[in-house]
């Protein structure tokens, strides 16, 4: 009986431990991400509630989900947002595909890297709101000055990442290419794609980060929507809860903006081993 018991034992054991490896594979990284988010939250309420910041500077989060809802109500804020999203989809085209074409250029051509990249680098230090009065003189207050706003913003992080990324790559690889005699295809399928890729995607999501940023600033070149649009007329109404509520939309969407490139991309990194799986695998085992 006592050897039954302790085999039973055994297998209830490992199921036990099975179950809990599945559920810390599956829900633990999501979960862990929740907790500073919530005690963000917990000290805004108790400092907004005990009003140790008077509630004209910082209202509590109800009144800030109930002035985001009333907006939800009458309609208006989710033409602010689909305002919002299309300026940045355009400009994070742009910046994207102009950072892509002159990333590879001066990567591979030294010549044209010497050309270009001090330039470059020059303007990367140059504040977004400084470009703003130029590009309302060269393109006006519309839509075009905002996406070109927005697509300086993009375009920094992604050109300097993959320019990186291709300088970085070993030219010992290349050589063991020509040893195998491999064409020019299969060396940039196998050689040149697998060690520039990530750091492509690193650079579009940091450019996708900047053009959030880029936006409020060009939501104030004459914008009457947009989520900078609110910020603004919070600031101009003495409406704390509505220049709240427009930040916490800004991180949510730019958030769930991120995670799409980083799934999209998900498939072309399959190859590689990152620190997070040896540490999964170490943990698991």
């Amino acid at each position: 009986m006592n050897i039954f018991f302790k085999i039973n034992n055994n297998k209830l054991y490992k199921l036990l431990k099975s179950l809990y490896n599945l559920f810390k594979a599956k829900f633990s990284q999501p979960l862990i991400g929740i907790i500073l988010p919530v005690i963000i939250l917990l000290i805004w309420y108790f400092l907004a509630v005990t009003e140790t910041i008077r509630n004209s500077l910082l209202p509590t989060p109800n009144e800030v989900l109930k002035e985001i809802l009333i907006l939800a109500h009458d309609g208006t804020l989710f033409s602010h947002i689909q305002i919002t999203l299309t300026r940045v989809f355009y400009g994070f085209i742009g910046g994207g595909i102009a950072a892509t074409i002159l990333g590879i250029l001066t990567g591979v051509s030294p010549f044209i890297r010497k050309l270009f990249d001090p330039t470059i680098q020059a303007l990367k230090a140059v504040p977004s709101l400084a470009w703003v009065p130029l590009f309302i003189l060269w393109f006006g207050i519309f839509e075009n000055s905002k996406v070109a706003l927005i697509s300086v913003g993009v375009f920094f992080p992604v050109y300097l990442n993959l320019m990186m990324g291709i300088r970085q790559i070993d030219k010992r690889m290349i050589e063991v290419a020509n040893i195998n005699n491999l064409n020019l295809f299969q060396t940039i399928r196998w050689i040149l794609l697998p060690g520039i890729i990530p750091e492509w995607i690193t650079g579009l999501r940091s450019g996708l980060a900047l053009g959030w940023m880029f936006v409020i600033a060009a939501e104030l070149m004459g914008a009457s929507e947009g989520l900078g649009y609110l910020m603004i007329d919070g600031q101009m109404t003495g409406r704390p809860a509505l220049i709240i509520g427009a930040l916490i939309l800004f991180a949510i969407i730019g958030k769930l903006t991120d995670e799409l490139i980083y799934l999209s991309a998900k498939p072309f990194l399959k190859w590689k081993e990152s620190l997070d799986t040896m540490q999964g695998g170490a943990n698991n085992a």
